[in-house]
Formats: structure tokens, sequence, C-alpha cells
């Protein structure tokens, strides 16, 4: 019984601290966005921030020439709004 009570006194001190350094490691040698991937992100909301802006203005075109084209939408209300998050 007393040999059972060291096995886990040093399971504790040798195991615990071996399993949290093994993701320690893991965590910090997975992948990083790099500056590249920045750059890449930020065209990107770019590009989805200019397309739903052309996506509103034919929908208000649509809107003005034809009222029952979408009901419930008015000219000046966008159907959805892409936001950046920081």
């Amino acid at each position: 019984m007393h040999g059972n009570g060291i096995v886990a006194i040093l399971a504790t001190l040798i195991g615990l601290p071996w399993i949290i350094l093994h993701y320690i490691t893991k965590w910090r040698s997975a992948p990083k966005i790099t500056d590249q991937d920045e750059r890449l992100l930020d065209e990107m909301f770019n590009l989805a921030r200019r397309l739903e802006e052309r996506v509103q203005t034919v929908e208000r075109i649509a809107q003005a020439d034809h009222p029952d084209w979408k009901p419930g939408l008015s000219a000046t209300t966008p159907s959805y709004r892409i936001e950046r998050s920081n």
C-alpha cells in the first residue's frame, strides 16, 4: 500500500509537468499567421466590402425600377453588412 502512494506522487511530480510542457511545445510550434497572410486577409476583406457595396447598388436600382422585386427591402437598407472585427 505504501508503494502505491509513492507511484502516485512520482506520477504527479513527473507526469503532470511533462504533459504540460509537451502541449506548450506543441502550441508554440503550431503554424502562425504571417505578415503575408495578414495582407491577403486585408485584401480579401476590402474586396468583400467593395462587392457588398456593388450588390447594394444593384439592389437599389432593381428596387427603384421594380418596387415589388424584393418585398420588404427598402432602397436605403442593406440586406446584410460585412463588419471587420479586430
